[in-house]
């Protein structure tokens, strides 16, 4: 399978979740987003060291980036290999020089690992199209329903937060969650949308 790279484009603490973060991973050279939610520990982690700052004893991952360089491992690159029911699945790919080990872990982790490493993030088209959000000029698309018309779309019913909100409303509120770069209700929106077309 092809990989797309892809880089951090925000991170932003959940209006909708306590405690959460919305870690937004965007397409380079694209404009998809991919929106996951993640805890505030690996979001301070993430941010920490994206600014550069130094923390007064190391983190968790400074720890593991530590230990790696102290055996000569090197991250060579984080891959989002796998969605299932709304959960992300990573590994990192490591290499000693002579052998190449690829080891699970949390996306969130992953990435606050990569981030020290200053390693690539890819994922597979297939997340993309099943996670991610793209906008066109001033409209938006979900990406699994790209290639269909609106006469193609399933008739809708749905329960949950939105559930009184029609397609048309969610869709509104949806274009307006990107403009304002709020990832996290964004994708709480594009997953009520897909639990109505998948009804």
């Amino acid at each position: 399978m092809k990989k797309i790279e892809l880089d951090i484009v925000g991170l932003s603490y959940s209006q909708t979740q306590s405690g959460a973060y919305a870690l937004v991973l965007g397409e380079i050279k694209g404009r998809r987003r991919l929106p996951i939610i993640i805890g505030s520990f690996e979001a301070q982690a993430i941010a920490i060291e994206i600014e550069k700052m130094t923390p007064s004893r190391p983190l968790t991952h400074d720890l593991f980036k530590s230990f790696a360089q102290a055996y000569n491992l090197s991250i060579q690159e984080i891959i989002i290999y796998n969605l299932v029911d709304g959960i992300f699945y990573a590994k990192l790919i490591c290499s000693d020089g002579k052998k190449t080990t690829e080891i699970d872990a949390r996306t969130s982790d992953a990435i606050a690992i990569s981030v020290r490493f200053n390693c690539p993030i890819y994922t597979y088209e297939f997340i993309l199209s099943t996670a991610g959000i793209v906008i066109e000029g001033n409209d938006f698309v979900y990406l699994e329903n790209i290639n269909e018309t609106p006469e193609e779309k399933a008739p809708v019913s749905s329960a949950g937060s939105f559930a009184s909100l029609s397609d048309d409303e969610l869709k509104t509120r949806l274009q307006e969650a990107l403009a304002e770069e709020a990832y996290e209700k964004a994708a709480k929106i594009r997953d009520e949308l897909n639990r109505r077309k998948a009804s």
